[in-house]
């Protein structure tokens, strides 16, 4: 901004994306595109793709129903097939996650060794410079990617090149269990939705895509209008307002038994489903050296994948041996621990100032 020798402020032209850049944003949209729709696309087939396997007599579907009815009559599940449905499809996602905690920390770390591009192309094949120089440590870095305890710690940042400070390695490991804990409750709970609203306001299967189209379609309203304007360094605020609100809105959709405070609740709910992962994920990128993103960020995903491989299957069990008030009570009152931890965090930008 400059001066006019009229003394008038000059306005500053607008700033409007490069080329390149425009490219780039339009290769992760179509990328994100394509992969959403790869992954919801078997959700409406998932019911007649079961009907039929059963059918068939597939022996790897018999031996999954097998555990699922061991499963449900262990947590007191009615005998109903909307149900068994609905469980069988939370086991395959439950599944689907524990190959994203595997393959989530891998594909980061090659990525930090080989850039991101070679990675996106599948082009995974370590040359023999960039392997580990021994079995030994070749095995402590699968390990570091791998254990769960090791990821809560972060610990292949930690023993990788320009680490971050001891400060700030507390403040990562310290957001990853965050993350590990919300994802955890939060998936949970969102599991059992689907039973919830079949067995107290008996939802058919539309209503049910009725139900999360308004989740999605809010979701997506607020991170346009509210996430996306949330200035560098007020990520932790916003992320804490949200877990809070979290709390009435798991409480209303637990005790409520009208349309209008499930409703709610599910506004609430929405609010902070498009608050709390974008911004967490955008604080966490900032520790860690240019040659660490892949790690950290990889680590991050697994931690996350192994929180929804686990909370749905622990929420099924206390929604049904509990009953939904107690289990929707209960987690709302845990998500404070995540609340708890993030009182006294730092941003990056904060600590580096302070250092």
């Amino acid at each position: 901004m400059g001066w006019g020798a009229g003394g008038g402020c000059t306005p500053r032209p607008p700033i409007r994306p490069q080329p390149a850049e425009a490219r780039v944003l339009a290769v992760l949209f179509l990328g994100l595109l394509l992969d959403l729709l790869a992954f919801t696309v078997l959700l409406p087939l998932l019911p007649g793709l079961l009907d039929s396997r059963g059918q068939a007599h597939d022996p790897l579907y018999g031996s999954w129903q097998r555990g699922v009815d061991w499963f449900a009559a262990a947590i007191g599940m009615p005998v109903e097939k909307r149900y068994n449905s609905v469980l069988f499809g939370g086991l395959i996602g439950s599944v689907f996650s524990v190959l994203q905690f595997l393959t989530a920390p891998l594909t980061g770390a090659v990525s930090d060794r080989l850039g991101r591009r070679p990675v996106m192309l599948l082009c995974l094949t370590l040359p023999p410079e960039k392997r580990a120089p021994s079995i030994a440590l070749g095995f402590r870095a699968a390990a570091d990617l791998l254990s769960p305890l090791a990821l809560l710690r972060f610990s292949a940042v930690a023993r990788g090149q320009d680490p971050p400070s001891g400060e700030r390695l507390g403040h990562l490991r310290r957001l990853g269990l965050v993350y590990f804990l919300y994802l955890f409750l939060f998936s949970g709970l969102e599991y059992t939705l689907s039973f919830l609203v079949h067995q107290r306001f008996q939802f058919s299967s539309l209503q049910q895509g009725k139900m999360f189209f308004f989740i999605g379609l809010t979701m997506a309203t607020i991170q346009g209008a509210y996430a996306r304007r949330i200035s560098p360094g007020r990520e932790v605020a916003a992320v804490k307002r949200a877990i809070l609100v979290l709390v009435p809105a798991f409480l209303l959709i637990g005790w409520g038994h009208t349309l209008p405070a499930l409703g709610l609740g599910l506004l609430l709910y929405s609010f902070a489903a498009a608050v709390v992962v974008p911004c967490l994920s955008s604080v966490v990128a900032g520790y860690g050296s240019p040659g660490q993103k892949g790690t950290v960020m990889g680590t991050l995903r697994s931690l996350g994948a192994l929180a929804r491989a686990v909370g749905p299957l622990v929420a099924a069990s206390v929604y049904w041996l509990a009953g939904p008030p107690a289990c929707f009570t209960v987690c709302s009152g845990l998500f404070l621990l995540p609340f708890a931890l993030l009182r006294s965090l730092r941003t990056p930008a904060q600590t580096l100032k302070a250092e």
